[in-house]
């Protein structure tokens, strides 16, 4: 496995992370291609899929 962790971020814990507004995360999720995790009608992200576009993208 790659870096990260199979832990559940949520959208606001994502965005205090990268430093963005929780609207940017909501709103642009899709476009940096990471998958979310439904937990009911509830988005969360893995740790490890957001580790993944920082590697890609940033590092």
């Amino acid at each position: 496995m790659q870096g990260g962790s199979n832990r559940l971020l949520t959208p606001k814990q994502v965005a205090d992370w990268l430093q963005v507004s929780e609207i940017t995360v909501k709103n642009k999720y899709r476009t940096w291609g990471l998958r979310p995790q439904k937990v009911g009608r509830l988005l969360r992200f893995r740790e490890r899929d957001v580790v993944a576009y920082l590697d890609d993208h940033y590092g």
